[in-house]
């Protein structure tokens, strides 16, 4: 453990870190333990949040919805799927709110634990063939504990972050937030996969519950590491100078419209992108052209690795060159890559579709590494928690958690062509191009506002 702090002292987060003139305000022992933190507790909600959608993708249509045909089954799950992105907003609209008034890590411990609670107790549901219609109900509700916890965490991580970094190294800072998305989603698919090479009878009976029960164990470790960290010195300082505001979410509302709707836009490509290459891709995959499971999970094994690398580059990027112009060409990179991927995953070759995931991730890491600075430094600190998490989590359900259950209608409409999925990303990164165009540049905005 001390050779983990001493690691933590002498990173390069520390550096550019003054100390405060108000004794009141807490000092961190470096930004690096702060930015770790973050990230491992990011990491064990996404793997939560992450686990839902590789089963929703693979096997809740059997287990919850088996009086309907297939395809109509894999809509219901994907519908269950987007119940936790509905509910991301009204996360991000609880927890920014009390981030803002009491604080950044009490909120962290709360999501932490909401999810890994939430997510246990899916893997000890019964199926419909044990309860009926209550299986499916309940799956239903936890999912939206899920999105509570979710739409909550995510601006309480990146914050921390943000708030105790170096101003020329912001976006850095947050993107190793960012970073535990991949890391996230390449533990829930790896886990997921090991047990799915179970035999099925096996799988369909316990296999699928145990990666979920497992998440209770990384929440306990998340926890630990969490309570650990102190509080962002500059919420410190508003406290200290008693300039919170009253209602945060009426008053970013009020004060900041303008940049809580291109937030939102700035999402559409980036979140819409993501889950169409990392989830509706299990489904089109296996039960369009017949591709092994094993293979499609690969491929999503393979590009989580290489964003995990990528996010932090476009992040540290961003810093020298602004926010905008890297999301902007991330989003570019996405549309003009829509047909490109579907052309390659019809080869129905593992190379062919580990490639079109891989690629297709890169447009989403150049979108994504600068993000979490970027929505920071849109709002001032009294709201900054409201204000992120609102743009944010907004975005969500009509981006990312309609996109597979859109593009499985969209499937079933044209036959199942692929071409009016890659129109419909490239319709959405147009929203992204226009909003990123008209915000404003933030990598040099002053965080004490």
């Amino acid at each position: 453990m001390r050779g983990g702090l001493e690691f933590c002292r002498a990173s390069p987060f520390t550096r550019g870190i003054s100390a405060s003139p108000d004794s009141s305000v807490p000092q961190p022992t470096s930004v690096g333990r702060v930015v770790l933190a973050s990230f491992i507790g990011t990491t064990i909600e996404w793997y939560d949040f992450f686990l839902y959608g590789t089963a929703a993708a693979l096997v809740f249509d059997r287990l919850f919805f088996p009086t309907v045909d297939p395809l109509a089954g894999t809509m219901a799950a994907f519908a269950t799927y987007a119940v936790g992105f509905f509910a991301r907003p009204l996360g991000g609209i609880i927890f920014g709110h009390f981030g803002d008034k009491l604080g950044r890590k009490s909120m962290l411990v709360t999501t932490l634990m909401l999810m890994g609670v939430a997510t246990f107790l899916i893997g000890l549901l019964p199926t419909y063939e044990q309860a009926g219609v209550l299986a499916p109900v309940l799956l239903v509700t936890l999912r939206f504990v899920q999105g509570l916890g979710v739409g909550g965490e995510w601006g309480g991580a990146v914050l921390m972050a943000v708030e105790h970094g170096a101003a020329g190294k912001r976006g850095l800072h947050a993107s190793w937030v960012q970073a535990g998305v991949p890391i996230g989603l390449l533990l829930a698919t790896a886990v997921f996969n090991l047990f799915s090479a179970l035999p099925e009878k096996d799988f369909l009976a316990w296999g699928w519950r145990v990666p979920f029960l497992l998440g209770i164990l990384l929440t306990a470790v998340g926890l630990f590491i969490r309570l650990a960290i102190v509080e962002s010195p500059v919420f410190a300082q508003m406290k200290a100078s008693h300039s919170e505001a009253r209602l945060p979410i009426l008053e970013v509302v009020r004060r900041h419209p303008r940049n809580v709707l291109l937030a939102m836009g700035a999402r559409f490509a980036e979140n819409t992108s993501f889950y169409l290459f990392t989830v509706f891709v299990l489904t089109y995959a296996t039960k369009q052209l017949g591709v092994a499971k094993a293979d499609v999970l690969s491929g999503v094994l393979l590009a989580s690795a290489v964003q995990f690398f990528l996010i932090p580059l476009f992040g540290a990027l961003s810093d020298r060159v602004g926010r905008r112009p890297v999301y902007l060409g991330g989003a570019v990179f996405t549309a003009l890559f829509a047909f490109p991927f579907f052309w390659l995953v019809d080869l129905k070759s593992p190379a062919g579709i580990w490639t079109a995931i891989v690629i297709g991730l890169v447009g989403h890491s150049a979108m994504y590494g600068p993000q979490a600075a970027f929505f920071s430094e849109l709002f001032g600190t009294n709201v900054r928690y409201s204000g992120a998490s609102l743009g944010y989590q907004l975005a969500s359900p009509f981006a990312g958690g309609l996109a597979p259950l859109i593009a499985t209608a969209l499937l079933q409409w044209s036959g199942g062509q692929p071409w009016p999925v890659a129109a419909y990303l490239v319709g959405m990164t147009l929203i992204t191009v226009l909003s990123v165009w008209l915000a404003e540049e933030t990598h040099r905005a002053d965080l004490q506002r």
